[in-house]
């Protein structure tokens, strides 16, 4: 029933909205397991779209709170909310069931983070005498000094730095670029990590596009993975004895909290972070209350907890 649908809005997604590999795979599991519930699960047993309405998709999230969170909740129904929206543009139905549906209220979580202290000595506690060594150093740099996602981090190219003025060329989500400033200790270790790995590269770009080329390989010579940087900072931080459980992501979020906690401008780290929404960037600033808090009694005329002296 779904089928063709599916592989014509497979084809959207690659095509038009340029998603990710990971969020590509995730709709693609999402519809296919709807779909096994309409035809298996569902007690109407329905077998034409046209018959899909909003009571099946509540049944349908109904069915897999049994063992999904309230986040892969949500993000099973805003795939269906897509799909149904670009059958609508297609012309197949005539109305999005989806849309009405409510999004499963989210439990909020403090994004795990570090302290200035612990990333400053996490990163200087680094290595760098080897190829790989090197790399591992360069990739913890590069996160921590522009807050870039893992995403973006494997995808990036030697093109897309600029050495001498300090900047990156990110490639977001959606196919959106934005160029992202890079501190110079982050672009000292991209620079030591090259002249290593310059037999890896040379190997790599033989019969390729220079363009093409990654500033990450693995070991092998291909462009490294962002499963494989989860580990690679999984390892050096359980090697280093942090008592947090840190990802690439948490490492973004230490990047966005320092920024602000330094006194940074909230818009701006959206830009930096790439964000399309300034509410995703609000996230942050529920881990700096006490800094918002010292601020307000400093300068707010009507503040009641004026300090004294």
């Amino acid at each position: 029933m779904l089928r063709p649908h599916i592989l014509e809005f497979e084809q959207y997604l690659r095509i038009e909205k340029n998603v990710s590999e990971h969020t590509h795979r995730n709709y693609l599991h999402d519809l296919r397991e709807f779909e096994r519930f309409l035809t298996e699960g569902y007690s109407g047993r329905i077998r034409e779209i046209r018959k899909i309405d909003n009571f099946a998709i509540r049944s349908y999230l109904a069915f897999i709170s049994k063992k999904n969170k309230k986040t892969s909740q949500a993000r099973k129904l805003s795939c269906l909310k897509s799909f149904f929206k670009f059958l609508v543009r297609e012309g197949v139905i005539s109305n999005n069931p989806a849309q009405t549906v409510r999004t499963p209220k989210l439990e909020k979580h403090l994004p795990m983070h570090m302290t200035v202290d612990e990333i400053f000595a996490l990163l200087d506690s680094l290595p760098d005498d080897t190829t790989a060594h090197a790399r591992d150093k360069a990739v913890f740099e590069v996160m921590y000094s522009t807050g870039i996602r893992v995403g973006e981090l494997v995808k990036l190219n030697c093109c897309d730095i600029d050495f001498n003025i300090g900047t990156i060329k990110v490639k977001g989500k959606g196919g959106k670029e934005r160029i992202v400033p890079i501190g110079e200790k982050a672009v000292e270790c991209v620079k030591s990590y090259l002249e290593k790995s310059s037999g890896l590269h040379k190997r790599y770009y033989t019969g390729r596009n220079r363009i093409e080329m990654p500033v990450f390989l693995n070991m092998r010579g291909g462009r490294i993975t962002a499963r494989s940087v989860g580990r690679i900072v999984e390892k050096k931080v359980m090697k280093f004895g942090l008592q947090k459980k840190i990802s690439p992501h948490a490492i973004r979020h230490t990047f966005a909290t320092h920024m602000l906690n330094a006194g940074a401008d909230l818009r701006a780290i959206q830009d930096f972070l790439g964000h399309s929404s300034l509410s995703t960037t609000q996230r942050y600033t529920h881990l700096n209350v006490d800094k918002l808090t010292e601020i307000y009694d400093r300068s707010h005329p009507r503040s009641k907890r004026k300090h004294s002296g």
